[in-house]
């Protein structure tokens, strides 16, 4: 049976990556989903107490519908609301179901599209299956997942491809996506003009769906204490006397494997990182969550921990001294705390000019742009004098891009959309 599953994946995945059948095989799946969807949504009426919440597919439980989650469970203004929560795992997240008025549902079942069919409020921050359609009472907000750096959908300019979706179906993708928003949030003047173009909003009458009042995702950034620090420490068995870098890099759009998923080529030699630097830090690894291969990190033990299927970003952010990325919009969120930046960019040219481009300029960054591995041990290395260098920048990036987070936008989103 595994055989034959496996089988069955590798070759959706070649499918996928040839641009004559991917339609075929899209069109079949939609299809076979959309029969069974439209049954439900004919049969169920809408409950206008029942909230829907998933996040990157059923992947995790976290992000900004966790966030307005837990604000609603602790409001005594929803008291007679329920809530449902989608996972491709259910088994996993079983605890979230000692609350009374929380239920655990698999991802793409029966009892999901039963869900979406009769629940008046649906949260998520990434895209949802393109046979959910809501009826006209009901509320679909797409509460996205962070401040983009990198070019999406109507924005992609340069010619590459991405290894599963050309540019003209990636915009296809975002346009419809768009089209059954009720509400999108944002947390800046900024991110509310990339959106308004990357989703092509105004196009599509939907330009005034936006919500600029902050990320409910990053409410937790100003809510932890020092226990919660110590608690995490002890959950990740990270000694009290090391520092902690968080090296979190981005997806590559071509790199990709028939059966497996996007993969990620490390950019980086630990054995030398761990030579240099094993006496003062720990390094939480955590690879995005479209990537699907596993990296081999065993004989790091004690000086690496991967923290890829980790929950909550948010954790790890407060855990760390030290944000080492690429590409990727954690960035955004993490000067929230006003600590050290670190941008390792090696393949800088190759993803600039054949795969995303930027929205902003790169000298706008609150940290050093390295490309060399020598060049990031040197950073380290005198990371006690990173403060002088981009104190000014720092404020200036928040002043930009985080000006509306706090500790209330959960509150301020749903003051908005549940009236």
């Amino acid at each position: 049976m595994n055989l034959l599953k496996k089988a069955k994946t590798t070759l959706k995945g070649i499918i996928k990556e040839n641009p004559r059948l991917r339609p075929i095989l899209f069109k079949y799946s939609l299809k076979k989903n959309q029969k069974e969807y439209m049954r439900f949504y004919h049969k169920y009426e809408v409950d206008d107490k029942l909230c829907v919440f998933e996040a990157f597919n059923g992947r995790k439980y976290c992000d900004s519908p966790k966030a307005l989650y837990l604000e609603m469970l602790n409001d005594k203004k929803y008291k007679d609301y329920h809530f449902v929560w989608a996972f491709k795992n259910p088994e996993e997240f079983e605890y979230l179901e000692k609350n009374d008025r929380t239920k655990v549902v698999k991802y793409n079942s029966k009892e999901y599209k039963q869900t979406y069919a009769s629940a008046k409020y649906w949260f998520t921050p990434s895209r949802l299956p393109d046979y959910i359609k809501p009826k006209n009472n009901q509320v679909y907000t797409q509460c996205w997942h962070g401040t983009p750096l990198k070019r999406l959908g109507f924005d992609i300019k340069v010619k590459g491809e991405n290894a599963i979706r050309s540019v003209k179906e990636l915009k296809q993708t975002y346009e419809y996506d768009a089209s059954r928003y009720s509400y999108m949030l944002s947390p800046s003047k900024f991110c509310t003009e990339k959106f308004t173009s990357a989703f092509n909003l105004k196009e599509i009458g939907k330009e005034n769906c936006i919500i600029e009042v902050g990320y409910p995702r990053n409410d937790a950034l100003f809510k932890y204490n020092q226990k919660y620090v110590s608690d995490l420490k002890k959950k990740l068995n990270i000694p009290k006397d090391k520092k902690i870098i968080l090296y979190a890099p981005t997806w590559r759009d071509n790199q990709y494997k028939a059966g497996v998923g996007y993969t990620y080529e490390l950019g980086i030699n630990f054995d030398e990182f761990q030579k240099r630097f094993d006496k003062e830090y720990i390094i939480l690894f955590r690879t995005h969550y479209f990537v699907a291969s596993s990296i081999d990190l065993s004989k790091y033990k004690g000086f690496i921990i991967d923290v890829s299927s980790y929950d909550d970003i948010n954790d790890l952010y407060i855990l760390a001294d030290i944000l080492l990325t690429d590409y990727s919009s954690v960035f955004f969120d993490y000067a929230n705390l006003k600590k050290p930046i670190l941008y390792y960019m090696y393949d800088f040219d190759e993803y600039k000019n054949n795969m995303r481009d930027f929205y902003i300029d790169l000298d706008e960054l609150p940290g050093p742009i390295v490309k060399t591995e020598e060049e990031l041990y040197k950073e380290i290395s005198n990371i006690d004098k990173y403060n002088d260098k981009y104190k000014e920048k720092y404020e200036k990036f928040n002043k930009k891009f985080n000006y509306l987070d706090d500790a209330n936008a959960s509150k301020r989103v749903l003051d908005i959309i549940i009236k």
